[in-house]
């Protein structure tokens, strides 16, 4: 962000003290209702106090320094034994209304707590982790409603020896974020019940996976359509018995179609066997009738789908070898049919085409430019992040960001996990099962597991114009039981996902559920 007049100021300063200063008067009679020196650029280096705000604490541990995000410099927070500060900002006489604090950030990890926080506003406080980010800026933001035509601003520390935290352009002005998907795949606990499977809530009672995890605050549940799985699970029918507990708890529910009889993704989009031997102009019309089909099915029930992907992960297309990118055509007609069959049930349902890795922009452009140019339709972009697999918050951050402007689509991450620990609950070897394949600052705990939830809910809330929908967790159920292992074909198979489910090995809810309430 270039900002003219604060690139003018910083000149002006060293060249014409006294002019500038003659200025100041009238910028401070004003800064009452309005952030002063938000991007910390007032003083240089060094200052103590940055002019505008106050400290409280360790106050030797919050300083400005050179290394700004837009300008030259940034408030650090750092101190080489454990400190706690505060760094805040009082405003007064402000319109009542919704308003937002921006912020870019980067942060060590580490800490007790790192935060931004609006207080003192007439409502409850609000308040936003920093994410753990080293290297590159992170944005994110803060919303609150002002009732009392005052909010104080607040950067906080509780940190130990040698943690340290960056922050840089902060604006606050009218405005409201926060997320209105805050969802999970299920797909497993059908199964899973089935074959013994048992939830319980944090104080140890049996119950249903469904309500303990609506109770956590989920809105959204997340359903896979397999044609014709070898398990007969998450076909047509199972979809439709979940569907009803799903509504009836007050959720949303998305359907995620594979076209396929098995697991669908950038590696592999094989075609259900019914469908193995038809052309391209009969493939299409399979899509549209077993997307209507599944869908009106559900809706016929009452229990109308309110988004759909067509298609899991399909950066290389789907329906191999017909669908697939490399004949972008039929890939378009494939896709259109199910957008097709989807509006043709209920206008109302939205349609998301779902990509893996958010942390690859370049690809995704690639992609969504290639659907503009062959007139594939659309409502909404899904992307899957895992960040040991998938590049930094700030990389995914960059792709959301550019999607939803290059597009003009909401945007919302359609998969993304972590660990609570890297012990396997059976005999399968975990997927991530060593500190190595951590995202550095995110330990595998059940605070690290709720700490990347937050991050990731943090980055997709600060998506401009209100174009972050949100996160589905996956996969919240899918705890070790035997017979309900990763492949429909074999029921000795194991699960490598049990120690990033939302349920313990005890098979209590975890506090990392806690992320479902994330604003």
């Amino acid at each position: 962000m270039f900002h003219p007049r604060r690139t003018l100021r910083a000149l002006l300063l060293p060249l014409a003290a006294g002019l500038a200063l003659t200025a100041l008067p009238a910028q401070t009679a004003q800064a009452a209702s309005t952030l002063t020196n938000g991007g910390f650029e007032s003083d240089g280096t060094g200052a103590a106090t940055p002019r505008g705000w106050s400290e409280y604490g360790d106050t030797g541990a919050s300083y400005t320094e050179s290394g700004g995000h837009g300008g030259s410099y940034r408030l650090s927070h750092y101190s080489s034994s454990a400190y706690k500060v505060e760094t805040y900002q009082y405003l007064s006489g402000l319109a009542n209304g919704t308003y937002t604090l921006t912020a870019w950030v980067r942060s060590s990890g580490g800490q007790n707590s790192a935060y931004l926080a609006l207080k003192n506003c007439g409502s409850a406080t609000q308040r936003t982790d920093l994410p753990v980010s080293t290297n590159s800026w992170v944005r994110i933001v803060t919303s609150i409603a002002v009732t009392n035509n005052q909010c104080t601003i607040s950067i906080n520390s509780d940190a130990n020896a040698g943690n340290w935290i960056n922050v840089d352009d902060l604006s606050f002005a009218p405005g409201r974020t926060g997320l209105t998907v805050k969802g999970a795949d299920i797909s497993s606990l059908a199964k899973s019940e089935a074959k013994g499977g048992v939830y319980k809530n944090s104080s140890g009672s049996t119950g249903d996976a469904v309500t303990i995890l609506k109770n956590a605050g989920m809105n959204y549940a997340r359903l896979k359509v397999w044609v014709d799985p070898a398990d007969g699970y998450n076909d047509k029918t199972r979809v439709l018995a979940m569907a009803r507990r799903i509504k009836a708890a007050g959720m949303k529910l998305l359907v995620d179609f594979h076209y396929s009889d098995t697991w669908a993704d950038p590696g592999k989009q094989t075609k259900p066997a019914a469908w193995a031997s038809h052309s391209y102009s009969q493939l299409k019309t399979d899509v549209y009738h077993h997307t209507y089909d599944v869908l009106n099915a559900l809706k016929a029930q009452g229990t109308t789908a309110d988004m759909v992907q067509i298609g899991n992960e399909i950066n290389g297309g789907m329906l191999w070898s017909e669908g697939s990118t490399d004949n972008w055509p039929q890939l378009a007609g494939l896709i259109n049919s199910g957008y097709s069959a989807t509006k043709a049930v209920s206008s109302g349902t939205r349609v998301a085409l779902h990509l893996a890795n958010a942390g690859d922009d370049a690809t995704v452009r690639w992609w969504f430019d290639n659907a503009r140019t062959y007139g594939i339709d659309y409502d909404v972009i899904g992307l899957s992040y895992y960040g040991y697999w998938h590049g930094s918050l700030a990389a995914a951050q960059t792709t959301l960001d550019d999607a939803a402007a290059r597009y003009g689509k909401p945007v919302f991450i359609a998969e993304t996990a972590y660990p609570f620990r890297l012990d396997s609950d059976d005999s399968l070897t975990n997927q991530i099962d060593t500190t190595g394949e951590l995202v550095t600052g995110y330990p595998a705990t059940v605070a690290g597991q709720t700490r990347w939830m937050n991050d990731v809910a943090s980055i997709v809330e600060a998506v401009p114009n209100g174009r972050g929908l949100g996160v589905f967790y996956w996969e919240a159920t899918w705890t070790a039981v035997t017979g309900n292992g990763w492949d429909p074909a074999d029921a000795g198979s194991g699960n490598g996902w049990e120690n990033q489910a939302l349920f313990g090995y005890d098979d209590k809810a975890l506090s990392s559920m806690s992320w479902f309430s994330h604003r």
